[in-house]
């Protein structure tokens, strides 16, 4: 297999036939040893965590499956810490889109001045660069057509995606009674017909979710969602 890409919390390999291999690693993002979904560093390493960001990735891709929602998994093998993949081509460099349901973290940041922390809000959807350097900056879907990186048609079908798969992701930590307070997904074109598809993964490390009013780190996320 050939390395694609090292990345802070996956490797992405090229397998001979042409899809891709995504190694799970256990580090995960945030500063001074303290969990952040949000964060463009490598903060702390958590034993277990690749495995258990798998199960979790497992668990929704499969659920996403079962409605027909369209992603780029084929398979994976949770005690190799993988997941093979359909191979996508990205938007730019990369996007993040994030899905909110409560301010907090850069969106209480930056809009403190109008919000509450905790404050709900009506499945807010918001786009940014993966851009270490400017620290992923949130772009417009102006910006996003002017700029050649996704157009408007292209647009409306990320936004409605977003929604779908988080609230297929919210419904289910429901049921477990745990809060999703935002999730953040990545996103590429697959196939000749460049479908919009969800790519990367669903796990704790790239959402916020609450019980009791007390934030869930990932691994205790994975164990309270599958056991």
């Amino acid at each position: 297999m050939e390395l694609i890409y090292a990345g802070k919390t996956k490797d992405v390999y090229r397998q001979e036939d042409g899809n891709y291999l995504l190694q799970f690693k256990d580090d995960a993002t945030g500063e001074d040893g303290v969990f952040d979904p949000g964060s463009n560093a490598v903060g702390l390493t958590i034993e277990g965590a690749g495995r258990a960001g798998l199960r979790l990735t497992k668990f929704f891709f499969e659920k996403l499956e079962q409605q027909g929602i369209p992603t780029h998994y084929v398979d994976a093998d949770i005690d190799k810490a993988t997941m093979t993949v359909k191979p996508a081509v990205l938007f730019g460099k990369g996007l993040e889109v994030i899905c909110r349901y409560r301010a907090v973290g850069s969106f209480l940041r930056r809009y403190g001045e109008y919000c509450e922390e905790g404050q709900p809000l009506d499945a807010f959807v918001e786009v940014t660069l993966k851009d270490d350097v400017r620290q992923d900056p949130p772009i417009t879907e102006d910006a996003l057509d002017m700029l050649g990186i996704l157009s408007t048609a292209e647009y409306a079908v990320l936004k409605d995606l977003t929604r779908k798969i988080a609230g297929v992701v919210k419904a289910e930590l429901a049921k477990k009674g745990i809060e999703l307070y935002d999730i953040k997904f990545e996103f590429g074109r697959v196939g000749q017909d460049k479908q919009i598809v969800l790519i990367d993964e669903i796990s704790g490390g790239n959402m916020r979710a609450y019980k009791d009013g007390k934030h869930i780190q990932p691994l205790d996320l994975e164990k309270m969602m599958i056991g």
